[in-house]
């Protein structure tokens, strides 16, 4: 039981549910009170299971050989503890969603200081309302026509008329 409990990994529930969706909490809150369920009855266990007192069945039983044969069977019971194959796979998978949240954070902050001079340009340029054309035109030139591909705009031609 002792090597179980130092195997359990505490788990920050703060942190977790910080990073759970709103259509996930019910969830969330079912996966808390099991584990919770779980961890209670952990605890309430002993350490070691009650011995066995052997000396109480060999005075209640009247075949002492199967008494003794029992003991000398439990005495060298051996149960085996599965082996741990799984902490490694999910160590490697944390270790790249780490190295995938590091990227997509240095990214994000690129995005950020390029939305930061977009806004200061926003903010130092003149009101819409006292713009003319050219001046508009030279703060947005993405917007600027095309009079070559657009001769007449906004007028149709003659011949169209």
């Amino acid at each position: 039981m002792a090597g179980r409990r130092v195997a359990i990994k505490a788990i920050d529930w703060l942190a977790f549910a910080e990073r759970v969706p709103p259509n996930q909490k019910a969830m969330f809150n079912a996966l808390k009170t099991r584990s919770d369920n779980v961890a209670a009855k952990l605890t309430s266990l002993p350490d070691q299971p009650p011995a066995i007192d052997w000396a109480y069945y060999r005075s209640a039983v009247t075949n002492t050989a199967l008494v003794e044969e029992f003991e000398k069977k439990f005495s060298t019971l051996t149960i085996p503890v599965p082996k741990d194959t799984q902490t490694e796979k999910i160590n490697v998978q944390e270790q790249e969603a780490n190295k995938s949240a590091l990227a997509y954070i240095q990214e994000s902050k690129l995005r950020v200081a390029s939305y930061e001079k977009e806004l200061e340009k926003f903010k130092t340029m003149i009101p819409f309302d006292e713009m003319t054309i050219e001046e508009y035109m030279e703060a947005f030139p993405e917007t600027k026509l095309d009079t070559e591909k657009y001769v007449y705009w906004p007028h149709k031609p003659i011949s169209d008329l």
